[in-house]
């Protein structure tokens, strides 16, 4: 899944991709690269940001969608949000899965609404909201507490088939609370919904690096997302797809795919 923040403020690639001339661009190059999903975002997450309105978002998101989907036929197209008004006039557009980092916590008419449109839903854990997450996270057992979640959310989801759990690497979680997560995707399995793991350029991965700068990030992503492969997750939200794309392909053929 490569990733596509048309947002003036996201932690990495904010301001880049705004205009949809360079929206597009920047899409069909992740395409070349090898990304199968394309995930557009409209609001920043990074810890401290402000929430945008309705109207802010879907002027962002939806001009870019109308035009990727139709071009990339054979690419599956992702809206990240939280917001029910965004979700729907994107799927309207013809994208394939919202990918909801509340996890349901928002917008729980998100599978009502998955469920109208035959889209998929990616439901990601999060821990209070992205101005306040990385205040004070804490849990009895991360790994527990957040399998836990996604069994009282997953009940929410009776007769929507196409889900994908995302365990939320950084949102309201300490960095030991990361490591403890991706050292123990395994745990995750028998809920029977397919892991996608995004720590791509994070500041866990910064501090694991001596304070790296956010741009000097791309191989400790490669590493971890490689761990989280051998652990079992199917998908990586990655902002470099190239660099991940080749770490697939060689971990495929090393466990015989």
């Amino acid at each position: 899944m490569g990733i596509l923040n048309v947002t003036p403020d996201s932690f990495s690639d904010g301001g880049k991709f705004n205009q949809v001339d360079a929206a597009l661009k920047r899409i069909e190059e992740m395409i070349e690269e090898g990304a199968a999903i394309i995930d557009i975002g409209g609001e920043s997450t990074r810890p401290g940001a402000e929430p945008v309105s309705v109207h802010e978002e879907m002027e962002r998101v939806i001009p870019i969608l109308e035009k990727a989907i139709p071009k990339y036929t054979g690419t599956f197209f992702s809206i990240d949000t939280t917001k029910y008004e965004v979700a729907r006039q994107a799927l309207e557009a013809g994208a394939h899965f919202i990918n909801d980092v509340s996890g349901l916590q928002e917008e729980p008419r998100f599978v009502d609404l998955c469920k109208a449109f035959e889209a998929g839903l990616i439901i990601m854990h999060s821990q209070g909201t992205p101005e306040t997450m990385q205040d004070d996270p804490s849990y009895n057992e991360v790994v527990s507490d957040i399998r836990d979640f996604f069994k009282k959310q997953l009940k929410k989801c009776r007769g929507l088939d196409n889900i994908i759990l995302d365990p939320g690497i950084g949102f309201g979680k300490t960095q030991q609370h990361n490591i403890e997560i991706i050292k123990n995707l395994d745990k995750f399995h028998n809920l029977g919904y397919p892991l996608m793991v995004g720590a791509s350029r994070k500041s866990m991965i910064g501090r694991l690096l001596n304070n790296r700068d956010v741009d000097d990030r791309i191989i400790g992503s490669v590493v971890v997302h490689y761990h989280a492969m051998a652990k079992g997750a199917k998908i990586i939200r990655v902002h470099d797809v190239k660099e991940a794309n080749d770490s697939i392909l060689v971990y495929n053929a090393l466990i015989g795919n």
